[in-house]
């Protein structure tokens, strides 16, 4: 039996069950840091705080839930690899001018990964969080 829906069956037991999108999970060393890099430098809005273990912060419907080394969500996996912050998966946030917020985010410290890349839908760069996390600004073409 398959899992998988194809165009002429009706969707998976799975796909029916899959309400909403919850949230993207960032590994931390440090949650209170990293309240404190996504609220002050990047605008989220702190949802939920569970000290020194968890917390959510939101930028309009993204929730970025930021756990701890002894977070639930930070356990070892299954082959007793510990879950780490990093990687090349990343969240990406629309900004407008961003020169400029380059410009103030190297005002205070973050530090880009790459230089600026442009292509046909506009430009990116990306960031890290305190523990490494990246994060890509884009910035879309204007069209005219």
């Amino acid at each position: 039996m398959a899992i998988a829906a194809t165009r002429d069956s009706n969707p998976a037991p799975v796909a029916q069950a899959i309400t909403a999108f919850h949230g993207v999970r960032y590994q931390v060393a440090n949650v209170k840091r990293a309240i404190d890099f996504y609220t002050t430098r990047l605008g989220f809005a702190l949802e939920h705080e569970h000290l020194p273990e968890f917390a959510t912060v939101a930028l309009t419907t993204l929730k970025l839930h930021l756990s701890g080394p002894n977070a639930s969500g930070s356990r070892p996996l299954a082959d007793g690899q510990p879950q780490r912050p990093g990687g090349s998966n990343r969240i990406v946030i629309r900004v407008k001018d961003l020169p400029a917020v380059l410009e103030e985010l190297r005002g205070v410290g973050v530090t880009l990964r790459n230089a600026v890349e442009a292509g046909p839908a506009g430009r990116q760069v990306q960031i890290l969080d305190p523990d490494g996390n990246p994060i890509e600004l884009f910035e879309p073409a204007h069209r005219g």
